[in-house]
């Protein structure tokens, strides 16, 4: 029998699936390395990698290996019972965190979600009112559930969703003094991404993070950092915080923590452990199961193994010499922010156009914001592989 043709099963999805996302018109097949390929065999050079999950690109043996083995041993049991492969899971994040307490979630957003009722238990329990604060940034993105929602800073994807979770604040990023204006006695944490992602690829900087650090001790407020873009090795240190030295309260990470797999937690020190969540406070059915916590174990054994860190540190450098060799060259492209492996290039002029032809010359991309390219792409990239996507980003431009 034969497969249906791509413009078939793109009708058929679009008559079956809920229409949240507009998806680029190709269907996705198979993958091999830093390449995916659609259903009717076109290769594409792949610089999006699931949007920042597929760190060690696609058809990994060892990874794969790793899954299939714990399919045929135990997927799920729930988390009324222990299981070796959430507890090894633990004990690596924590090592390669420097944190010391992990709650498994099944995404990013849920680690949020944890991550505030964590910050709101810990100041009930200081003072028994209900009525904290937290200040959040301008242009943020944390994701879509309400709690996650809240916090995001940027109103259109609020609107229709009111009334929010209450007493948010939002400051400007990297404006320490429009953060320090909105601290009252109430508030009780500070949260960010250390690298804005959806918000148009914007660090932190040292100063500002030395700063908020140093106000959330005088305070007693949390700093809770967002890491589950930029985390897992993307800047080129595990977590993108460990470049600045300014080591959070609570933290979230998700993405390529699971390589593929959907998983995600939150983190946090021991003080705030022993003084927010406890049992029967916060839960999860499928979190840290020991098939999502295989994964977890596989991905950071592979990240040493094979040294992904030491390759997105020795490879990032020439991607932003080419990247910036480009805002020199064509005068529609403003600057480039980010990274290591995670850049954007932001234009004068909307840039879907430019990801439309690069997916044509088969080159997958994506936006952050209506102007800005964004690069996140899986962390085995090779200086070759940079070539041939600024070679095929070139002819997109023209």
């Amino acid at each position: 029998m034969n497969q249906p043709g791509m413009k078939a099963y793109i009708e058929d999805a679009e008559k079956a699936l809920l229409h949240t996302y507009n998806r680029y018109q190709i269907v996705l097949d198979k993958g091999e390395g830093v390449h995916l390929y659609d259903i009717e065999g076109k290769k594409y050079l792949d610089f999006v990698s699931g949007i920042g999950v597929f760190a060690l690109g696609y058809r990994n043996k060892a990874y794969n290996d790793a899954l299939k083995e714990q399919i045929d041993k135990l997927i799920h049991t729930s988390n009324y019972y222990y299981n070796v492969p959430a507890i090894e899971a633990a004990k690596k994040i924590k090592d390669v965190s420097g944190m010391d307490r992990v709650f498994f979630t099944n995404s990013g957003t849920e680690a949020v979600e944890g991550a505030i009722k964590a910050a709101r238990k810990y100041a009930y329990l200081k003072d028994g009112a209900t009525d904290h604060e937290i200040i959040a940034m301008e242009h943020s993105f944390h994701g879509r559930t309400m709690g996650a929602l809240s916090i995001t800073g940027t109103p259109k994807y609020r609107e229709a969703f009111q009334p929010m979770i209450g007493n948010i604040k939002f400051a400007q990023m990297n404006n320490f003094e429009s953060v320090k204006n909105l601290v009252t006695d109430k508030t009780c944490a500070i949260i960010f991404e250390t690298i804005q992602g959806e918000g148009g690829i914007y660090p932190a900087e040292k100063k500002f993070m030395e700063q908020i650090k140093a106000l959330c001790e005088e305070k007693d407020i949390l700093l809770i950092l967002d890491e589950i873009q930029c985390g897992m090795g993307r800047t080129g240190a595990m977590y993108a915080w460990q470049r600045y030295g300014v080591k959070p309260d609570i933290m979230m990470t998700a993405k390529a923590l699971g390589g593929g797999v959907p998983v995600g937690a939150f983190l946090m020190t021991e003080r705030v452990a022993k003084q927010s969540l406890t049992s029967g406070d916060h839960g999860t059915t499928y979190g840290g199961n020991p098939l999502a916590a295989a994964a977890i174990n596989k991905v950071l054994d592979l990240f040493e193994e094979t040294h992904i860190i030491e390759n997105v540190n020795s490879v990032a450098p020439y991607l932003e010499k080419k990247l910036d060799e480009l805002v020199e060259k064509y005068d529609f492209i403003k600057t480039r922010r980010g990274a290591g492996f995670m850049q954007g290039l932001e234009f004068m002029k909307p840039v879907g156009e430019t990801i439309e032809k690069a997916l044509d010359n088969g080159l997958i991309l994506i936006n952050a914001g209506t102007n800005i390219i964004r690069f996140v792409p899986p962390l085995i990239i090779t200086k070759e592989d940079v070539d041939n996507m600024i070679a095929i980003l070139e002819r997109s431009l023209s």
